[in-house]
């Protein structure tokens, strides 16, 4: 299993939870079964098209995903992953 870590912008949709343990052997599997057990978290990290908005960051043990094999990288038990939707704005 692997430990995917829930940040504040995203717990509502998940019952309030800071963290989920989540089988799959991909990210893109990971994700998935999230999507599968949380369908408004879909909205809110994919696009129409499947694909993660270009916003969203994803880090396997603090390291970015994007350095790696992207949503096709290998877990191994116990893994941890962050999903960081970046945030915007500032003053008027």
């Amino acid at each position: 299993m692997t430990v995917l870590r829930i940040p504040p912008v995203l717990r509502d949709a998940v019952g309030g939870e800071r963290e989920l343990e989540l089988p799959g052997e991909t990210i893109a599997e990971v994700l998935d079964e999230l999507f599968e057990r949380f369908p408004a978290v879909r909205d809110q990290l994919q696009t129409p098209e499947g694909g993660l908005h270009r916003f969203v960051n994803v880090y396997l043990n603090d390291e970015d995903v994007r350095m790696l094999d992207w949503l096709e990288t290998p877990l191994a038990d116990g893994d941890t992953l962050l999903i960081l939707p970046a945030m915007a704005g500032g003053a008027v």
